[in-house]
């Protein structure tokens, strides 16, 4: 007999689903864009502090937050007190942790991917690459992706198993990006790669006339990706080209941060201190932000408003009109945000180069 689910269990399934930040951009197009119930003007709600720099997202999922730090150990918080659950001494990490099914994937920077147990931090089994890992994992159903400075994108299984790997010509830096049957990555050696998740094997790739240091955020059949070379590309995934480029004012301010996509827009950070929104189908630029610091960190939307550190010594932490880039509010943390914020279903999650995580919401 076939179950019948009520509509508003259903509803409330989805709504759980959306509250949660398992991912450094949030989803598997990472698209920087998450669902919150946020207040007007933010509030600290807490502060935790680590051993060293934190360089990624945090991950959120139900009422705990995970979080990476270079003092070599992966926390876990109570999300409500920060209250430390557990921690799991690893490796020095500058990845964004990722969790599916009960476990937190993530790499360090001697090539170590780590499998632990969510619930309390038992380290499951370790897989070893030959190259720094500086992003965060994506996934695919169950699979894990992750790249590595030895130039090469592996999945694998959740047991830590190869099931393929995707030679660059280069290291990869960012996160890769899912889109159905397919995956995008972008490297030092100056392309996007276009990969069928199934086999591992290449569908095609699209010169971006620049080294890659940012993670490719996926929205229908575009591609959006900042470079090295000082531009912003819009790339179509089906024609395997690029259509439209932006290029910053001020010469050769390398592109890091990884922007933030929505239906209208894209919003991404500059070397130029700038934050920018673009276009999403032309490139024309919308507005620009002026900050205290570089902006390597990748803003992230929520409804109207965008979320964006950077990396000024002073700590500023900038809350922007996403329609007019005016500044709804400043505030400031201990030290520089060189990572992304993560969305929870009511508050924000961020941490800071001195090693704090920061909840901001309503009190």
């Amino acid at each position: 007999m076939t179950r019948i689910i009520p509509v508003f269990l259903l509803l409330i399934a989805a709504k759980t689903a959306q509250a949660d930040w398992p991912v450094a951009r949030g989803d598997a197009a990472m698209s920087g864009v998450g669902t919150a119930n946020l207040p007007e003007q933010l509030e600290e709600i807490w502060s935790f502090k680590t051993g060293d720099s934190i360089e990624g997202s945090p991950a959120v999922v139900g009422d705990v937050v995970y979080v990476a730090s270079m003092d070599k150990h992966l926390y876990a918080l109570d999300a409500n007190t920060a209250a430390l659950k557990w921690k799991r001494k690893l490796g020095t990490m500058k990845a964004s942790p990722a969790v599916r099914n009960g476990r937190v994937f993530v790499g360090d920077l001697e090539g170590k991917v780590y499998a632990v147990n969510a619930a309390d931090g038992v380290l499951v089994w370790t897989f070893e690459t030959m190259g720094e890992i500086h992003a965060g994992a994506n996934f695919i159903g169950n699979d894990l992706l992750v790249g590595s400075h030895d130039s090469t994108l592996y999945r694998l299984t959740p047991d830590g198993k190869k099931v393929w790997e995707f030679k660059l010509d280069g290291p990869v830096n960012g996160s890769a990006a899912v889109s159905g049957e397919r995956t995008f990555v972008a490297g030092c050696d100056s392309l996007l790669h276009c990969i069928d998740v199934t086999s591992g094997k290449s569908v095609g790739s699209i010169d971006l006339g620049g080294q890659a240091g940012a993670t490719a955020s996926v929205f229908g059949d575009g591609i959006y990706l900042g470079t090295m070379s000082n531009q912003v590309l819009g790339l179509n995934t089906k024609a395997f080209k690029k259509t439209w480029d932006f290029e910053a004012k001020r010469k050769q301010q390398p592109f890091y941060s990884s922007a933030a996509v929505t239906e209208k827009v894209i919003v991404l950070g500059g070397r130029d201190k700038r934050v920018y929104a673009l276009d999403r189908l032309t490139g024309k630029e919308i507005w620009s932000h002026l900050t205290e610091g570089n902006v390597d960190a990748s803003p992230t939307v929520v409804g109207n408003r965008v979320y964006v550190g950077s990396l000024s010594r002073t700590g500023e932490f900038y809350v922007l009109d996403l329609a007019t880039g005016k500044e709804v509010q400043q505030l400031i943390f201990d030290s520089a945000v060189s990572g992304s914020v993560a969305v929870g279903k009511d508050s924000l999650y961020v941490g800071t180069d001195k090693g704090s995580v920061y909840k901001l919401g309503k009190k």
